[in-house]
């Protein structure tokens, strides 16, 4: 499964890790995922990968 999420679509960066000595080296920043079961119009339930922030959203508007 790719690290992407359901809702907002966010996925990974990619930066440069950054030695004392001013060294740059590639790296990855990864979404902070979570997995989460939501029930659906129809009554099943399916699981699916969100974002903490999208978490956080729709926690707030329901």
């Amino acid at each position: 499964m790719a690290r992407r999420c359901a809702v907002s679509g966010k996925g990974p960066m990619v930066g440069n890790n950054v030695s004392h000595a001013n060294n740059k080296t590639k790296r990855r920043f990864l979404p902070n995922l979570r997995t989460v079961r939501v029930t659906l119009e129809d009554g099943t339930t399916r699981k699916i990968k969100i974002s903490a922030k999208e978490l956080r959203t729709l926690k707030k508007n329901s």
